[in-house]
């Protein structure tokens, strides 16, 4: 929300470096290759050979569950959810109005409009049309994916608006102004598909670190340099201002606004892994390394002062600011001397605390928290020579988050929601305490319906919190149909929120779902995070397969009527529970996965992801790896759970190789499998509604078939 994020530049990785290959066709740091791996064809996307594989796939799965007579009514009761015309229309605040992107079925592909305040908080705002992302694509012949604008403050109606050609995450960049809602004739225009991004220095300059050809990008695909921009000149002539090194992960420069749009500073980074960056800042046209721990960034520009996150225990001047801490430098202080201003404390967790997005309104910092997964948001000033909190006045025993801030104002919007209830949102002016603007509208009957929070032991006796939303007084008996999920990676917390169509396609078909916190994500800060990564990763199965045992132990479940579900990082932990575990659960899905984790450094963007699991090109950390590889434990004669694989074509992130390979194995070891690849879709799956809607029918057909049906 008006923070520095270093990822705003970073690219999107498509394939890695390539390695020499040995005799026996492997490669020389270890690397299955051809004679080991017969499935490296399916890591071309778009082979003719991979489609022709995959439309056998798709036609073979689709025969059996869009036979189920319950598909159509599912995909219709998905449908109407996401077609909805009443659920809340999320905004950002511009000094223009208040801005939207809605998609519904006469929208498939998107209307970026907007209103004003006064108009939204009415039942039926005035909406006007910026761009009608639906009629741009049918002029141009593209499947346009509309992947958002980057404007120039203050006024923010000089935008290059992000385009992708189905659904992958790189795109093309052109510039928009939203005065007269039209492109720029002769204005910006990135026309070649890259990751990374822009930022305006002024209206006739830009930052831009993209894919500007050989030399320019990371061996984990990403831009690795900046460059400045004037118009009316040609990029490829544009001076460089900042340039990384081939291994880091990423890197790029980066400027640091304050809330008025002026520039102040310019910074840059060079992600050394992907949990760990060194930073710098320019200082009259020198660029200055800052000493500060590479698990360290900075955060944002508020009441005079450049604020500092850090994940680690930060040691400086004789003071340690805990990890998790908000750090403040006085802003004119830090230019004269980067590393020598003094430093002091903002805020710091307590126990069970982090901190969970920000926002920077014209004079306030708002810090959203999580206390026990439970939400909060804090309101910083910095008044007579201190820094001053107050909480925010919002629901208890709640998920909160921050859903929009003005730079120009204190306008501020909050959400709030659980799993039964659906999200409200709030506002304020900043003159009085939030109030509820909108809601959105149930979508499911949750009444006779509770939610209790339960912990299993994990393998090493961690305690490993999890959510349970069931029927109120179910029998334990084992016979309840539970739907497992969670995701457990890159401190990425899974939190309660509204449940919408898995309460209505499941819940109400008398189902249960639980959600796990498992060590790797980010519901208790940046330690629940590092004590499961690398050599320690395996400490996240272990914490979900502690809480399948722990359903099964209590009575709430049964292996036989016991899901498990999750996607990209959430795929891998199911693919790893159904091997390691495969009498512990009755289906699996696996969704846009890793999977095949000794080749998934040069898969996607996977070798952006050695931080966060280990490099299989080095021995010792490969043995870290192959002892939870799902591609690799799929065995003949293990009575597996039928599982399904589905992904998706344009996935340029995990890359659909991941799931073609795992369902290529299971067949040739004899098992049962469903695989479906949406041809369409991005990592995030469908590119519309109709899409989506029909991924979602498919999954609650196939789990119904699995863990409800008598003939299962």
């Amino acid at each position: 929300m008006k923070l520095v994020s270093t990822l705003t530049l970073a690219a999107v990785m498509t394939i890695g470096a390539a390695t020499s290959v040995n005799a026996q066709g492997q490669s020389d740091d270890g690397v299955p290759g051809p004679d080991q791996d017969p499935y490296i064809w399916l890591e071309e996307a778009r082979s003719d050979e991979a489609l022709a594989w995959v439309t056998s796939e798709n036609e073979r799965t689709l025969s059996v569950l869009e036979a189920d007579p319950r598909f159509e009514t599912l995909k219709n009761e998905a449908l109407a959810i996401y077609d909805s015309e009443d659920r809340i229309p999320f905004v950002n605040f511009r000094p223009d109005g208040l801005y939207n992107f809605w998609q519904d079925k006469e929208n498939p592909k998107g209307l970026l409009r907007r209103t004003t305040i006064e108009s939204y908080q009415g039942d039926e705002p005035e909406w006007e049309t910026v761009l009608d992302v639906d009629a741009l694509a049918a002029a141009e012949g593209k499947e346009w994916v509309y992947k958002g604008s980057t404007c120039l403050p203050p006024a923010l109606n000089k935008c290059m608006i992000a385009l992708s050609d189905g659904g992958e995450d790189a795109t093309i960049m052109r510039e928009f102004d939203t005065s007269t809602k039209s492109f720029v004739e002769g204005g910006f225009e990135l026309p070649h598909k890259s990751q990374g991004g822009i930022q305006w220095i002024d209206a006739n300059t830009l930052l831009v670190g993209r894919d500007f050809g050989e030399g320019t990008l990371t061996d984990s695909e990403y831009p690795f340099t900046s460059r400045v921009w004037v118009r009316g000149t040609d990029i490829a002539n544009a001076p460089e201002v900042f340039r990384g090194q081939s291994d880091d992960v990423w890197a790029g420069a980066s400027l640091m606004r304050d809330a008025t749009g002026e520039v102040q500073l310019m910074t840059a980074f060079r992600g050394v892994s992907f949990h760990e960056s060194e930073y710098f800042v320019s200082i009259d046209s020198d660029w200055i390394a800052l000493d500060i721990p590479k698990k360290a960034s900075p955060y944002g520009i508020v009441d005079g002062h450049i604020l500092f996150s850090t994940d680690v225990d930060w040691e400086v001047d004789g003071q340690t600011f805990a990890a998790d801490s908000l750090i403040a430098v006085e802003l004119e202080a830090f230019k004269a001397d980067p590393n020598g201003a003094a430093k002091t404390l903002v805020w710091a967790p307590q126990e069970r605390q982090t901190k969970r997005g920000g926002a920077i309104t014209a004079g306030a910092l708002y810090v959203g928290l999580l206390d026990n997964v439970v939400g909060k948001v804090l309101k910083f000033n910095f008044e007579d020579g201190a820094w001053k909190s107050d909480e925010v006045a919002l629901p208890d025993n709640a998920t909160v988050g921050i859903a929009a801030s003005s730079n120009e104002s204190e306008q501020i919007m909050f959400t709030v929601t659980d799993f039964l209830n659906p999200t409200t949102l709030y506002y304020t002016d900043g003159s009085a305490p939030p109030q509820p603007i909108k809601n959105s509208p149930s979508y499911f009957d949750a009444a006779g319906m509770e939610v209790e929070q339960h912990e299993a032991t994990s393998a090493d006796g961690t305690k490993i919190p999890y959510f349970i939303v069931k029927p109120k007084g179910m029998e334990m008996n084992g016979e309840t149909a539970v739907l497992m999920t969670g995701y457990g990676g890159f401190q990425v917390p899974r939190l309660p929120g509204y449940l919408g169509s898995t309460g209505k396609m499941w819940l109400e078909r008398g189902g249960a779902y639980v959600l796990g916190n498992m060590r790797g994500g980010g519901e208790f800060g940046p330690g629940w995070h590092q004590t499961a990564i690398r050599e320690n990763k395996q400490r996240t199965w272990d914490d979900f397969i502690a809480i399948g045992d722990d359903l099964v132990a209590k009575g709430f479940t049964s292996p036989e009527h016991l899901g498990i579900q999750g996607g990209s990082q959430g795929g891998l932990l199911v693919g790893t529970a159904f091997t390691q575990r495969p009498d512990l659960f009755g289906a699996a899905i696996v969704q846009i996965p890793l999977f095949d984790m000794l080749r998934y450094h040069v898969i996607g963007r996977g070798a952006s992801w050695i931080g966060e699991y280990g490099d299989p090109r080095i021995p010792e950390q490969r043995a870290w790896i192959e002892g939870y590889s799902p591609y690799q434990l799929i065995k003949e004669g293990v009575d597996y759970p039928t599982p399904f694989l589905w992904a998706s074509t344009a996935d340029d992130r995990t890359h659909p190789a991941h799931a073609r390979k795992g369902a290529a194995r299971l067949k040739e070891q004899g098992h049962h499998y469903y695989y479906f690849e949406d041809m369409t879709g991005g990592h995030s799956g469908g590119v519309d509604n109709e899409q989506r809607a029909k991924l979602q029918a498919l999954q609650y057909v196939y789990l119904m078939q699995q863990l409800m049906d008598t003939a299962q």
